[in-house]
């Protein structure tokens, strides 16, 4: 452990949430002020219903969404205040996943930032997600890791699950490598698999759902982006050379993915659409990292390891449980380990060109 490490004594995160301008939200309710876009009040456009009660019982207010994510000078104060503290300075960010936190005690030479330390920074509350931010040396390469993400479910707006990889990319990450714990929705996978990312399916931003709602701001990247080949081509083929330099070539699988918002698993009617979309693992998590990742510039590179395959039959007994799911992730720690490492020993290798 270096002379950087954080693990007990830093300060509390704070509790307030700072809103695009910069304060903090102050009507939890998100109520507008009565005044509508065009001038008039916002009751103007209400149907006639509306418009007699807001007249005899006071100002009717709309509810509306808020952006609730981080503006750039408070992402700026968490980067500074994590450099300030370590002395590496990493191209590579790596989320670990359910039951995958592992990875990141493989790390060497560390600087260790449990999640409540770090200012603004929220907290992982799920288990088999240690919520800790490493800093240290995979395959001699230095990299920054996430040993926790942050889930929709929790309670969390997905703009703010998805502000790490913001802050990533202010300490200058160049490149993420997302990694989860996700259900096999292709009959053809088998529980242990690896299934290469090829691409996404984003179920929650047809909800309008999106890590990136609310104004946006240049300094991370455009307004408008597109998404294809979101997760490297290159990267994922070097990943199949590597499956078979250490032994997994028939393990690893390649396939599209899918998060749902969770707590619960997944209906059998949910799956056979989801499969018939060409769906081939469902998760929770990634799909708003990655959308954040490449709207910053980031090259993405991103796997799931199947933990359970998902219930396709109502004549199937479902097994489903979290505790199972960390222990597939336990069990292939060390294959996934190896299989990360050479990764980023590639990324830094062909950086070096």
């Amino acid at each position: 452990m270096s002379k950087f490490s954080y693990l007990q004594n830093g300060k509390a995160s704070t509790n307030g949430v700072p809103h695009a301008n910069g304060h903090h939200q102050q009507h939890q309710n998100g109520h507008s002020n009565g005044v509508a876009r065009n001038g008039g009040t916002a009751t103007d456009t209400l149907p006639v219903a509306y418009q007699q009660k807001a007249a005899t019982s006071g100002p009717f207010h709309m509810p509306r969404a808020e952006h609730v994510g981080y503006t750039y000078d408070t992402l700026q104060e968490i980067a500074t205040y994590l450099l300030e503290r370590t002395e590496l300075r990493p191209k590579v960010g790596i989320i670990c996943g359910s039951g995958l936190g592992t990875l990141a005690e493989q790390l060497t030479d560390v600087d260790s930032f449990d999640y409540e330390t770090i200012p603004h920074f929220p907290v992982s509350t799920v288990a088999g997600h240690v919520g800790r931010l490493v800093f240290g040396y995979l395959a001699g390469v230095p990299v920054m890791c996430m040993q926790g993400r942050f889930h929709h479910y929790e309670g969390y707006p997905l703009a703010k699950c998805a502000m790490p990889v913001r802050v990533m990319h202010l300490i200058g990450c160049t490149h993420l490598i997302a990694t989860n714990a996700a259900g096999g929705a292709n009959p053809k996978y088998r529980v242990g698999d690896i299934m290469l990312i090829k691409d996404h399916i984003n179920l929650m931003g047809f909800a309008g759902n999106n890590p990136l709602q609310g104004p946006n701001d240049e300094r991370f990247g455009p307004r408008f982006f597109g998404m294809a080949n979101t997760y490297d081509p290159k990267l994922n083929q070097q990943a199949k050379v590597i499956a078979r330099q250490i032994g997994i070539e028939n393990e690893l699988r390649e396939g599209v993915y899918t998060c749902l918002g969770g707590p619960n698993f997944e209906t059998v009617a949910e799956v056979k659409m989801l499969s018939m979309l060409g769906v081939d693992a469902i998760g929770m998590s990634t799909v708003h990292e990655i959308i954040t990742a490449r709207h910053c510039g980031m090259t993405c590179f991103a796997f799931s390891l199947i933990t359970n395959m998902c219930t396709m039959s109502y004549e199937e007994e479902e097994e489903h449980c979290h505790d199972s799911i960390v222990g597939v992730g336990k069990n292939r720690e060390k294959t996934l380990g190896e299989f990360v490492s050479r990764i980023v020993k590639h990324i830094h290798y062909e950086a070096k060109k």
